[in-house]
């Protein structure tokens, strides 16, 4: 099933659920009235939301016409949000790019962070940019919304506990990102809010598109109308969402409505090596910064440029009918 939140002026919106074609939804409050009671009570609850969901695909119920743009993100703010590393192969690029070498941990032990949830933006929310000395990048992204998880729990038991699937903007300022590393103490000010799809999906939904906890579709990041990321997220992917969720819960219980994200969706080139721009037939790229890298281990310096105000990014992941799946994150930067 689909599921989306609708802004209705209250701070966590109204639930609905939403045809499969994305095109209309009927409201789910008498169900449940938010995203977040329908997760803590999820054994119980989901069965009555499939209910409705096949109602709304015979159009058996009350429908109204679904908008992209009066979604908010799934859930408008979350208990938690905690990004990984899934694709090392960015985490590669970035380190030759500075001369320095992955260490062999990496590849064992998933990198992540503890994001800021308290607020997320609508998935066609502007994104504010203070200064453009910041370094705006969008990074494409996958993310899962777990149940209740408990502490130590096992990879298979973890992919288990993942309920629904988003796409996410992981917005970065990367020009705030080094001194803030310098600190020791991680990312704050470096990311501020990040956007979620407009729906959030059930595994199931995917068919086999969901195996091995990743999904096998590329995942569609446009710059300003013009393909820039092609990267297929079920490549090259040094950990599946499982293994992230295990990762979060090897020391503390994860409440239900706890957000997990890939991390940069990322392709080597067929060769092995860096990836090709879209535009000379590769995957693209999810993010600014790895395309900058590339053209800095090329040439010793980045050309292409951070997002400026005026700048519009998309992202959407579509079935093999060509039909979006999640409804698409589409934002432009504006000056703050």
């Amino acid at each position: 099933m689909k599921l989306a939140t609708l802004n209705n002026g209250t701070r966590d919106g109204m639930l609905v659920v939403v045809s499969k074609d994305l095109t209309r939804c009927s409201a789910a409050g008498y169900i449940a009235p938010t995203l977040q009671a329908a997760l803590d009570n999820w054994e119980r609850v989901a069965p009555e939301l499939e209910l409705l969901a096949r109602d709304v695909e015979h159009e058996a119920v009350p429908c109204e016409r679904f908008h992209e743009r009066q979604a908010h993100s799934p859930l408008p703010r979350a208990y938690q949000w905690a990004d990984g590393s899934a694709y090392i192969n960015h985490v590669e690029l970035v380190r030759k790019a500075r001369g320095s070498t992955v260490p062999a941990s990496f590849y064992s032990d998933p990198l992540m962070y503890q994001g800021g949830s308290d607020a997320f933006l609508p998935p066609r929310a502007d994104i504010p940019l203070g200064d453009p000395a910041w370094g705006c990048d969008m990074e494409g992204e996958i993310a899962c919304i777990t149940d209740d998880v408990p502490m130590g729990v096992s990879v298979d038991d973890a992919a288990g506990h993942i309920k629904l699937l988003m796409l996410v903007n992981d917005v970065s300022l990367r020009g705030l990102i080094p001194a803030e590393l310098e600190k020791g103490f991680g990312f704050f000010q470096s990311k501020p809010a990040s956007a979620f799809s407009p729906v959030a999906v059930t595994p199931d939904e995917l068919g086999a598109a969901w195996a091995d906890y990743l999904i096998h579709l590329p995942l569609m990041v446009d710059l300003n109308g013009a393909p820039f990321g092609r990267a297929n997220a079920g490549k090259d992917a040094t950990f599946n969402l499982g293994q992230l969720v295990a990762h979060a819960a090897k020391t503390r219980n994860l409440c239900a409505g706890t957000v997990i994200g890939s991390g940069t969706v990322s392709n080597k080139g067929v060769d092995g090596g860096a990836g090709k721009p879209v535009a000379e037939g590769g995957a693209g790229y999810s993010c600014i910064a790895e395309i900058r890298m590339i053209e800095t281990i090329a040439s010793g310096a980045p050309v292409t440029p951070f997002m400026q105000a005026g700048d519009t990014v998309r992202i959407d992941m579509r079935d093999a009918s060509n039909h979006s799946i999640f409804g698409a994150i589409e934002q432009t930067v504006v000056a703050d």
